[in-house]
C-alpha cells in the first residue's frame, strides 16, 4: 500500500505510469568517441597555430624585410618550439620553450579534452582511453605535418620531436580534461588513500607559494632596474606594432624567468649562456641580449645579503603553507581522531616530496638552447639539486607545522567539557 501511494499516478487509484525524464535527464545527442577526439584535437591545433601565425604576421607588417610566407613559417616554428620540438636555424638549435605559450596551448588542450568527453558522452574506462589516445595521436600527427611543411632551407625541424612533444602535451592535458568532464577524476580521488589525497593539494599550495614569492621578487627587481628596461626599449626602437610583438614575446617568456628566480632562491641558480652563472653566491654573466625581461638580472659580482636570507626563508614559508593545508584537511576527516601528530608530520613530508617533483619538472622544461655559440645553454643546469633543496626546506616547514597543529587539538574529554 505504501509503495502504491509513493508512485506517481497511484494517488487516485489509477494505473501506475513511469515518470517521464526531466529536462536535465534527457541525454544530449552524442558523437562517436573517435570523431569527437579528432574534431577537438583539430580545433586545438588550429587555435594555437593561428594565434602564433597572427602574432608573426603582425611583426612582419612592422618590419621592412621578409615576406608573409616567412612570417607564417616563423609563427609555426614558435608553435613547434612551444612543444619542445627541435628547431635548427642555421648553425644553432632553438629548443627553449616559451612556457607562457606552452601553458596557453595546454589550457586549450585541456578544454579540448573536456569538449571531446562532453560531446561523446564518454564515461567508461575503455571509451576514455580511446578518446585520450586518439586525441593525442591526431594532435601529434598534426604537429609532424606542420614540422615537415615548415622546414625550408636553413630552417630545419625534427618531425619525430615535434610528434612526441605535441602528443605528450595533448595526452596529459587532454586526459585531465576528459577525466574532469566525465567525473572519473572524482572517482580516482575517492579511491586514493586519504594521506596521498591530502598531500597533493598541499603540494600544489607549496609550489604556488614558491612561484608567487619568486614572481614578486622578479617584479621588484624589474622595478629597481626600470631604467635598464627603458634603455633597452630605446635601443630596440621597435615602434608601436613592433612593441606589441615584443610584449607578446616577453609575455610568453615570463614563466621561464620566474622559474629561473625559483632556482636562484634554491641556491644552485641558473645560466644565461655558456660559462655564465647567476646564483646567490655571485653573478658572472657579462653582456646580455637587449631583451627587457633580462633587465632584472643583477650586475656581475656579489649579490645582496637579503637574497641569501631568502634562500632559507622561502622553502620554509612554502612548507608552512603546505602544513596548514595538510592539517586543515586532515582534521576535517572523519577518522582524524585516530591519527597522531606523527601521521600529520608524515603527510607534510609527502606533500613536500610531491612539490619537489613538480618543481623539478617545471625547472627542467624551462631551459634549452636559444641559438648558437654562447646562447646554446640557457636555463637551470642543476634542476635536480635545486628541487631537492626546496623539497628539504618545505619538508621541514610542512612536517613541523602539521605536527604542531595536530598535537594542539583538544582531546575528546576536553572537547566534551568545553561544550
Amino acid at each position: 500500500m505504501t509503495d502504491m501511494l509513493s508512485r506517481p499516478g497511484a494517488r487516485d487509484g489509477g494505473p501506475h505510469q513511469a515518470p517521464g525524464p526531466t529536462p536535465s535527464e534527457v541525454a544530449a545527442p552524442t558523437k562517436p568517441v573517435v570523431l569527437s577526439a579528432v574534431i577537438s584535437a583539430g580545433a586545438c591545433l588550429l587555435t594555437g597555430l593561428l594565434t602564433c601565425a597572427a602574432v608573426a604576421v603582425i611583426g612582419w607588417l612592422a618590419a621592412t624585410f621578409g615576406g608573409a610566407s616567412g612570417a607564417i613559417r616563423a609563427g609555426a616554428s614558435v608553435w613547434l618550439v612551444a612543444h619542445k620540438a627541435g628547431v635548427t636555424l642555421g648553425s644553432g638549435a632553438i629548443t627553449i620553450a616559451p612556457l607562457g605559450l606552452t601553458l596557453f596551448l595546454g589550457w586549450c588542450l585541456y578544454r579540448g579534452g573536456k569538449s571531446a568527453a562532453r560531446s561523446s558522452g564518454a564515461d567508461r574506462t575503455k571509451d576514455l582511453i580511446v578518446l585520450s589516445g586518439t586525441f593525442a595521436l591526431v594532435y601529434g600527427l598534426g604537429a609532424l605535418i606542420i614540422a615537415l611543411l615548415t622546414a625550408d632551407g636553413s630552417l630545419r625541424v625534427s618531425p619525430l620531436s615535434a610528434f612526441f612533444g605535441a602528443a605528450s602535451l595533448a595526452l596529459v592535458a587532454g586526459t585531465i580534461g576528459a577525466l574532469v568532464e566525465s567525473g572519473a577524476a572524482q572517482d580516482i580521488a575517492d579511491a586514493t588513500p586519504t594521506g596521498l589525497r591530502d598531500a597533493v593539494p598541499a603540494a600544489a599550495a607549496a609550489v604556488l607559494t614558491v612561484i608567487a614569492i619568486a614572481s614578486l621578487l622578479y617584479g621588484v627587481l624589474l622595478a629597481i632596474h626600470f631604467s635598464r628596461v627603458t634603455a633597452m626599449l630605446e635601443l630596440l626602437d621597435a615602434g608601436v606594432v613592433g612593441s606589441v610583438v615584443l610584449f607578446a614575446i616577453c609575455l610568453t617568456l615570463v614563466p621561464n624567468m620566474v622559474l629561473y628566480v625559483v632556482s636562484f632562491l634554491a641556491g644552485p641558480g641558473f645560466q644565461l649562456g655558456v660559462g655564465t652563472t647567476i646564483a646567490p653566491t655571485g653573478v658572472d654573466v657579462g653582456n646580455l641580449p637587449a631583451l627587457p625581461l633580462l633587465a632584472a638580472v643583477p650586475a656581475d659580482g656579489a649579490t645582496p645579503s637579503y637574497l641569501l636570507v631568502l634562500t632559507a626563508v622561502v622553502p620554509l614559508v612554502a612548507g608552512v603553507v603546505a602544513g596548514l593545508v595538510v592539517a586543515r584537511r586532515g582534521l576535517a576527516d572523519e577518522d582524524s581522531e585516530a591519527l597522531g601528530w606523527d601521521a600529520f608530520a608524515l603527510r607534510g613530508g609527502m606533500a613536500a616530496l610531491v612539490a619537489g617533483v613538480m618543481l623539478y619538472v617545471l625547472m627542467a622544461l624551462s631551459g634549452g638552447s636559444a641559438g648558437s655559440g654562447r646562447m646554446s645553454a640557457v636555463g637551470i643546469p642543476a634542476a635536480l639539486p635545486a628541487a631537492g633543496v626546496l623539497a628539504a626546506g618545505m619538508a621541514i616547514g610542512a612536517s613541523i607545522t602539521a605536527a604542531v597543529i595536530a598535537s594542539r587539538r583538544p582531546a575528546d574529554g576536553e572537547a566534551d567539557a568545553g561544550r
